[in-house]
């Protein structure tokens, strides 16, 4: 079974999956951390460089070797927060693994991404018209793709990996 977390980018998706692999005595994979390593570079300068297009056809491709090319019959991957967005991504997404969409606000999101908007090349300009903007674009996705749904506000790294372990029976 390959568990896959969705949402906003500041939500906890990386966070949260390193705590629900240990629980579930299973590897973890980012997937913004897996396309970083095999580009060499950062996103913001994939961004910068090759522009959001091609950064997507990155992440598809890496998206596919992470959920087929897998030995394991169990895994983790924390999704990038614009993944499920290409059409692609989010057949597989919701075909082949068991989405939790860690659902935050957006003032949720503000605390947990002031000072990283520089390593954010989606969140250029003023944060809060940023967040609001791509949420309203994402969330509907981020909820069609998902097959869980864990509201994060409040809740400490380790709350939310065992309220996904127990909703979705994963141990």
């Amino acid at each position: 079974m390959i568990i896959s977390l969705t949402g906003f980018m500041g939500c906890g998706k990386s966070s949260v999956g390193r705590e629900l692999s240990r629980l579930l005595c299973c590897p973890f994979m980012d997937l913004d951390s897996v396309i970083e390593e095999r580009e060499g570079r950062k996103i913001p300068e994939i961004f910068a460089t090759e522009g959001e297009a091609a950064f997507r056809r990155m992440e598809a491709e890496a998206l596919r070797k992470c959920i087929y090319g897998q030995a394991s019959d169990k895994l983790v991957v924390a999704l990038g927060g614009g993944t499920v967005m290409t059409e692609e991504c989010a057949k597989i997404v919701h075909e082949k693994t068991v989405c939790i969409y860690l659902r935050a606000s957006v003032e949720t999101l503000m605390d947990h991404l002031a000072g990283e908007v520089d390593n954010r090349p989606m969140l250029a300009g003023n944060l809060r018209t940023r967040i609001e903007e791509l949420m309203s674009i994402r969330s509907a996705t981020y909820e069609k793709t998902a097959h869980i749904m864990i509201d994060t506000n409040g809740k400490t790294i380790d709350e939310i990996a065992r309220e996904i372990s127990i909703k979705g029976l994963f141990i």
